[in-house]
């Protein structure tokens, strides 16, 4: 169980695009890194496939950057807070928001 999840909101404590908040779009553990959408935008030279599928030119894409740089936000308060777990009384494990002591769906 990841404590950054896709569809998380977050925000970028470090690097060129500190403060900036996005969504988390994919979550790559292995590499721990992951996806924000409008965070880390670089502009990639393309060329056109020969057959005419791809079209050529310069395009923004999203680049993975590293978990450790974001924090999620917190549902009640909207700042960043840490993510810690609680175990239901069903027995399920439930991420909550380490300052206010809030689910985080």
């Amino acid at each position: 169980m990841a404590k950054i999840r896709k569809g998380d909101r977050v925000v970028v404590l470090s690097g060129k695009d500190r403060g900036k908040e996005g969504v988390v779009s994919a979550v790559f553990p292995t590499k721990g890194t992951l996806l924000v959408d409008g965070v880390n935008v670089v502009r990639k030279h393309r060329k056109p496939n020969q057959a005419g599928v791809m079209q050529g030119g310069i395009i923004d894409k999203d680049m993975p950057i590293p978990i450790s740089r974001v924090a999620v936000i917190s549902p009640e308060d909207g700042r960043p807070t840490r993510v810690g777990y609680r175990i239901t009384p069903d027995g399920d494990k439930v991420r909550i928001c380490r300052r206010t002591g809030a689910d985080i769906p």
